[in-house]
């Protein structure tokens, strides 16, 4: 295969390796190959290849999605960004102790804690100093938890103090969040109805304060710390209170509707956030090693009250007191113990919220708001310690139980590891850092290496992000992260939902070179799940000038960086996505330098990705932007694209048309300079080609481009459609008008008008419905313009001619456009008449750019598809029904049955008129590539997996099938062919009979356009679907591809037309994955012989017909690579081919003729050899068939129409042998691939070897659809490519018969 070629796979190929085993062992034996392939078989570098490498074809992406994108979510993306993000501006320290007389309802133990905010309040004499100093020590630990808040203190109020100092709260934080600390300590525990305790001014009594005044006083939103016995009273009874105040609300509305002034916001009160100490029927702790605020504490120094509680409950001694225990350093220094000991703390505790809460919950706490967040992180602490002393901290909104994860034992071992080291720091040595950060790194990669395919994103990945502050362990973090976001989108956004975005984006400044591909890698992921929302911050901060800089040549990557080319593909994908619908970023981004080396790129030889995404980073740069589109043209760019549409790669062919695309104006023809009209035009020249591409994503954009094109010169296209509307006027009604004098005549209008009306015949699905949009467009506009009366005449001439003839005015084979063509996907598609073809009259120099003689898909013939309906609208003449052939049993009528569609293709409601320029979906499409995993082996490749097994599976099933066949050759020869396996009804007239090769399938292909599968082990039909080919055509050939794996199956019909189906075999999952026109000019007639041969070692399809070429295909392209001359005036009617090597090949024609080519030489000389005449015997009519064995000795057989049968070397210029099998004429013949023999049919169904010898003969029995007495002839044979298996039918009846060698035994089908 060609080494450029990248849109194969390889896989082991059993039967390859079993046949050519078999062919050494017979060679070893004396035995003879044909054709001088001995040598070749001998060579055991040969073989070994050919064992082991096998391809598989028509696989790839754009073939299982049809280049569709993916159905948008009706929920759409998950939302990850805080849109409503908050601060805490404000803060009310509420003190409430009166030192010295404890409340009434309290009663402390002796000893007890005596701690507040860690002052000692019995250390200071004067109780006053020891409030204040107690105050403005909570406030310092407040400050390190958020600087930026305005704290003010109230210490011992009262309710006047209260009220005046909330209000003032309010009024300055506006509409931004207060933070309420109450601390009562030294009042009584707040009551059930919902008060708590404050002072009147002499302090001789406790005065109540209620939660609903509370609330109207600070108002929402508001984040309330209550630390007192009993605090779960207070959270019930707010939310009691906001209840009421919500059905307050409703109540003062007035019965209209209106809300009454007295209404208030009660809804507003639910964002309130609240956490409290302990439950309603709790006291608090009071062992006298804790702080008497152990929940304030937990709140506000979490360090410092962690580290004593563990000292507390460990066995162990660390050399000091509990209360002289300091941990040295500066929390805001990482580098010391105590910022290290708060750094872990902080990774640790988002790690049990992010796998403990539910997503909007852990955003909404966790990420809304620095302070909430710092409070909440410490609340998980608060939980874990206070449990012990029995108490339960409660919040609301509530979390569920954190105090038992499993990640605080990692943060005691940090603990233990910090303490164990105050001796030596003490002694002045230095600190040794945590291990904690890269054991979870570890612990990451272990996850990603094991558990990657699970949707449940690790524990790990908080902590991920934390390493990310640490220089020491970024590039590491980094790269583990680029691997989790390889996982597909539920990774980028379980990633950009712990908040991962503020810090790669910051990393944007970094200058190192060594970040720069990974960095490139993860934005690239980020971008394709979500471009819109991030595209302002990569302009506000000016970060897309990072990836432009990568992208000009003097911006290298690290020196040992080997994916250069992948890592610019993803900087254009990030600059497009960038640029996608933004005017500013197109205009930040645009400018000549980056153009120019976008065009390098796009020529880039060594990858197809950078070339697909350079130019679809163009198109973005230049769409609906004139000043990009002057910048291009001045450098040339379009025209520097125009070779790419001759791409070996479907994708850049594509992409390159997307470019040239969104370079056209959109209707503005009429505003631009002459410069710019002339390169439209030569681009839509250039475009012209694509009619005759392959792929069927190709065509579709070329009918996209098409469509912008009418839009942008819909004046001149509208003459162009006129002149053929006259011509088609003219062939109705058998008159002369002159055409000649129409202006489009000659021009690229009428070029382009020509290959949309082609397109509208174009076999793949959405290509041709695309089309039939512009045509139905065209003829829309072209009756409201000024050529509407001229079209109104043409309407009555067609009209009168139509009535003349009893029939429709060339009315085509196709669906009527303006309505019926959109049927749904899976429904019986609508009867369509037969009509003959019409020549098209357009310009010659043009017409070559396209193709000559497209006789059956003359643009005429697809303009009559919606002239019937948008001319005639019901009143359609009579004899529109679908022609019946009479000689044969098929009653069933063209378009019977469903109609495999393309993947992920969503027509058109009916009714609806498609608006032009049409939309194409390929960049959405091109972007999901970098959602999906690329640094895994594909799930076929993974051991154990389902797709792997399934392989491994039809691997042992296929090398069974061959080791059993190949006990069972010799026996071809010598039993008779008379065991019958069983007969099917196919109530249709059989065509053509092909058997696969592993699979139980039969397929049987009818006289008109029907195609069933059978499981013919079981005598049992699994499908039937319609091949769409037009009424008045039949299929002529069939073939299955990739055998070895999942199989599929390609039909070529009369009309020159190739389809290619997956899931053949279920009715409900049949789809089409590829369709094109590979002969061109074959015509509309079922007579019209089109004959393919597949050859799956090369991906190559050859067809021949009526067209004096052999066309040669390749798959992995979607490209014909050569056009063979036939040397013959007669059609091609039979092809064969060496299916190992695959360089030769063998055409038949009508008029008996056998001629071999060699692929190796120029197309030109390829005939290398002509076999027309015999000794004593010739083809004196034409070749039905001619088979080349693939495994046994690879004896070349062909037999003709008249009876003869020829056996030939390739070597020789005279047949081996010659005989013939019947004197009144032959029918069918076929050649087993393995076993010496064939069979041939006429009345009677007779076996041959070789040597010309008949070993058996039979009579086909005729089935219930055959008139008595009537003589019957085979219609169709088929061997089974390994078993001794035969399928035969007769003319005029719709069984097919099933039988096998009688002396081979039916073990095990």
């Amino acid at each position: 295969m060609n080494g450029s070629v990248t849109s194969v796979q390889s896989v082991h190929s059993p039967q390859r390796r079993m046949e050519e085993d078999e062919t050494v062992k017979s060679t070893a034996s004396k035995t003879y190959v044909r054709h001088g392939f001995d040598d070749d078989y001998a060579s055991d570098a040969y073989m070994s290849m050919l064992a082991e490498i096998f391809y598989i074809y028509l696989d790839d992406k754009r073939h299982d999605t049809a280049g569709n994108p993916k159905r948008s979510s009706a929920d759409g993306p998950p939302e990850w960004r805080m849109k409503d993000r908050q601060r805490t501006v404000s803060a009310a320290i509420v003190v409430c102790l009166n030192l010295g007389v404890d409340p009434p309802d309290v009663i402390k133990t002796d000893p007890c804690s005596r701690l507040e905010a860690w002052v000692d309040p019995q250390t200071i004499s004067d109780s006053k100093k020891a409030t204040e100093q107690i105050g403005k020590q909570l406030q310092m630990q407040y400050e390190v938890l958020s600087m930026r808040t305005r704290y003010k203190q109230s210490l011992d109020p009262n309710v006047e103090d209260i009220k005046r100092f909330c209000i003032g709260l309010r009024r300055g934080a506006k509409e931004e969040r207060i933070l309420f600390h109450y601390n009562g300590h030294g009042v009584p525990r707040p009551t059930a109805s919902g008060e708590i305790w404050v002072f009147n001014r002499g302090y001789t009594q406790y005065i109540p304060v209620s939660l609903y005044d509370l609330q109207s006083w600070l108002g929402s939103p508001c984040i309330y710390v209550w630390d007192c016995h009993s605090a779960g009273n207070i959270v019930s009874n707010f939310k009691r209170f906001v209840q009421q105040r919500i059905k307050e609300d409703a109540d003062a509305q007035a019965p209209n509707g209106v809300t009454s002034a007295a209404s208030g916001n009660g809804n507003a009160y639910l964002d309130c956030i609240q956490l409290a100490a302990c439950r309603a029927d709790e006291t608090l702790p009071m062992h006298p090693d804790l702080p008497a605020d152990l929940f304030t504490s937990c709140l506000t120094s979490p360090i410092e009250i962690a580290v004593r509680w563990f000292v507390m409950k460990s066995p162990l001694a660390y050399g000091k007191k509990i209360k002289d225990l300091q941990i040295p350093g500066r929390i805001t220094d990482r580098r010391t113990p105590l910022g290290e000991l708060n750094w872990i703390f902080t990774a640790i505790t988002d790690t049990i919220a992010w796998t403990l809460l539910p997503r909007d919950l852990f955003k909404k706490l966790f990420r809304q708001d620095l302070m909430v967040a710092a409070l909440f992180r410490n609340f998980l602490l608060a939980d874990r310690i206070m449990r012990v002393n029995s108490c339960h901290p409660v919040s609301d909104p509530p979390l569920p139980p954190t105090h038992s994860h499993p990640m605080w034992d990692a943060w005691d071992l940090a603990v233990d590891q910090c303490l164990t080291q105050l001796p030596a720091l003490a002694a002045g040595q230095e600190y040794r850092h945590s291990q904690f950060f890269e054991e979870q790194l570890t612990a990451f990669e272990v996850w990603l290496r094991y558990n990657a395919r699970s949707d449940n994103p690790p524990v790990q990945l908080p902590v991920v992000l934390q390493v990310l502050l640490s220089q020491v362990h970024r590039l590491r973090a980094l790269i583990l992260l680029s691997k989790f976001l390889d996982l597909g989108p539920w990774a980028v956004y379980s990633a950009l939902s712990i908040g991962i975005f503020p810090y790669v984006l910051k990393l944007l400044q970094s200058p190192a070179k060594e970040l720069k591909p990974v960095l490139v890698f993860i934005w690239a992921r980020i971008m394709s799940v979500d471009h819109q929302s991030i595209q302002h911050e990569l302009l506000k901060d000016n970060g897309y000038a990072y990836f432009i800089q990568i992208l000009l040549p003097f911006e290298g990557f690290a020196v040992n960086n080997v994916n250069v080319h992948d890592h610019r593909a993803m900087c254009s994908f990030i600059i497009a996505l960038f640029c996608h619908g933004f005017k500013q970023g197109q205009r930040v981004s645009m400018g000549a330098d980056l153009l120019r080396v976008l065009v390098v790129y796009a020529a880039e030889p060594d990858s197809p990705l950078l070339r697909q995404w350079s130019c679809l980073c163009i198109s973005q740069l230049w769409f609906d932007y004139l000043e990009g589109k002057w910048l291009g043209m001045k450098e040339r760019v379009p025209q520097s694209l125009i070779v790419l549409l001759e791409d070996p790669v479907p994708e850049v062919r594509t992409a390159c048309t997307v470019a040239l695309t969104a370079f056209l104006g959109n209707g503005d023809a009429d505003h631009i300079s002459q410069d710019f009209k002339d390169v439209e035009c030569e681009l839509a020249n250039a475009v012209l080609k694509l009619t005759d591409d392959a792929s069927g994503i190709v065509r579709r954009e070329a009918v996209v481009f098409f469509s912008r094109f009418v839009v942008q010169y819909q004046g001149q296209i509208l003459v162009a459609a006129f002149a053929t509307l006259e011509q088609e006027a003219a062939a109705v009604s058998q008159m002369n008008l002159n055409t000649s004098s129409n202006p489009a005549t000659g021009t690229v209008f009428a070029a382009v008008w020509e290959a949309v009306l082609t397109f509208a015949e174009d076999p793949f699905t959405e290509v041709r419905d695309f089309a039939r949009d512009v045509v139905d467009h065209v003829l829309f506009e072209m009756g409201q313009s000024p050529l509407g009366p001229r079209m109104e005449q043409l309407k009555r001439t067609m009209l009168q001619g139509a009535e003349s003839k009893k029939q429709l005015p060339s009315v085509s084979n196709l669906i009527p456009s303006s309505e019926s063509h959109h049927h749904a996907a899976g429904s019986p598609a609508p009867q369509s008449p037969a009509m003959a073809p019409l020549t098209p009259t357009a310009s010659s120099t043009i017409q070559n750019a396209i193709a000559a003689d497209r006789a059956a898909s003359s643009p005429l013939n697809s303009l009559k598809r919606s002239v019937s309906k948008y001319l005639f609208g019901d009143n359609e003449p009579s004899g529109t029904a679908a022609q019946k052939t009479d000689s044969s049993v098929t009653t069933v009528p063209f378009g019977t049955g469903t109609i495999p569609v393309t993947p992920r293709y969503t027509s058109r409601a009916a009714g609806s008129r498609a608006q032009l320029p049409l939309k194409s979906g390929f960049f959405a499409w091109s972007t999901e590539f970098f959602q999906e995993p690329q640094m895994v082996p594909a799930e076929a490749d993974c051991t154990g997996s389902q797709r792997y097994t399934e392989r491994l599976w039809r691997k042992t099933r296929n090398e069974r099938i061959i080791s059993e066949s190949v006990l069972q050759r010799d026996e071809a020869v010598k039993g008779k062919w008379d065991h019958s396996l069983g007969v099917l009804s196919n109530k249709t007239q059989p065509q053509k009979l092909v058997f696969a090769q592993f699979e139980p399938h039969l397929a049987v292909a009818d006289d008109r356009d029907g195609v069933s599968i059978w499981n013919w082990a079981e005598n049992k039909r699994l499908s039937r679907f319609c091949n769409a080919n037009p009424a008045g055509t039949r299929i002529t050939d069939v073939k299955y591809l990739n055998e070895d794996d999942v199989p599929m199956l390609l039909t070529a019909s009369s009309e020159g037309c190739v389809r290619i189906y997956r899931h053949y075999e279920s009715r409900q999952d049949v789809q089409l994955v590829s369709a094109w026109r590979a002969l061109s000019g074959v015509g509309l007639q079922a007579s019209s012989p089109v004959a393919v041969d597949w050859q799956q070692s090369r991906g190559t399809l050859l067809v021949g017909g009526p067209t004096r070429v052999v066309k040669v295909w390749d798959a992995p392209r979607e490209m014909c690579m050569a056009s063979i001359p036939a040397r013959s005036s007669a059609p091609v009617t039979a092809l064969t081919s060496d299916q190992v090597a695959g360089h030769m090949f063998v055409a038949g024609f009508a008029d008996g003729a056998l001629r071999l080519f060699d692929r190796r030489v120029d197309s030109r000389d390829a005939m290398v050899k002509i076999w027309k005449l015999s000794r004593g015997i010739r083809h004196s009519d034409k070749v039905l068939n001619v088979c080349m064995q693939r495994g046994g000795h690879r004896e070349l057989v062909s037999g003709s129409a008249d009876g003869v049968i020829s056996t030939w070397d390739i070597r020789t210029d005279t047949p081996l042998r010659s005989w013939i099998a019947h004197t009144n004429g032959m029918k069918a013949m076929d050649v087993h691939e393995h076993a010496p023999v064939l069979v041939t049919g006429s009345q009677l169904v007779r076996t041959w070897d070789f040597d010309g010898h008949m070993t058996s003969v039979n009579k086909n029995h005729p089935g219930y659809m055959t008139l008595p007495n009537r003589v019957t002839s085979v219609n169709a044979l088929s061997f089974h490519p390994h078993r001794l298996v035969m399928a035969s039918n007769n003319v005029n009846d719709g069984t097919v018969m099933l039988r096998s060698c009688s002396g081979f035994l039916k073990s095990d089908f």
